[in-house]
């Protein structure tokens, strides 16, 4: 497995793991990593899924914008956290003060 495979699945891993209802934000996964500046990395992890059980959707910019709904059919991203609850304070981009879950609180490195 090449380096840039291996921190692929370990993004894929950490999205996995944020709850229904929560959203986290590329660098927020990034920092967990160790690779702070790697935010840029995440999405180009998150923009090569191909399981359907990763919830790329929990995962947004900074400012809760949905900057990743490009690589989803329609308005699907924006749907599904629609159907989990998120509150949006505009059309693409929800509320992330009440919403964010950061994997470094919640994981175990």
């Amino acid at each position: 497995m090449s380096k840039t495979e291996d921190y692929y699945e370990r993004v894929y891993d950490v999205v996995k793991q944020i709850p229904r209802g929560k959203v986290t934000t590329y660098g927020a996964i990034a920092r967990y990593l160790g690779i702070a500046s790697g935010a840029r990395m995440v999405g180009y992890a998150l923009n090569n899924v191909t399981e359907s059980n990763i919830p790329a959707h929990r995962v947004v910019n900074r400012n809760g914008e949905l900057t990743g709904r490009s690589h989803f059919p329609d308005d699907t991203m924006r749907e599904r956290l629609e159907q989990e609850g998120l509150t949006f304070i505009d059309d693409y981009q929800i509320d992330i003060e009440k919403h964010f879950w950061d994997p470094t609180d919640n994981l175990m490195n």
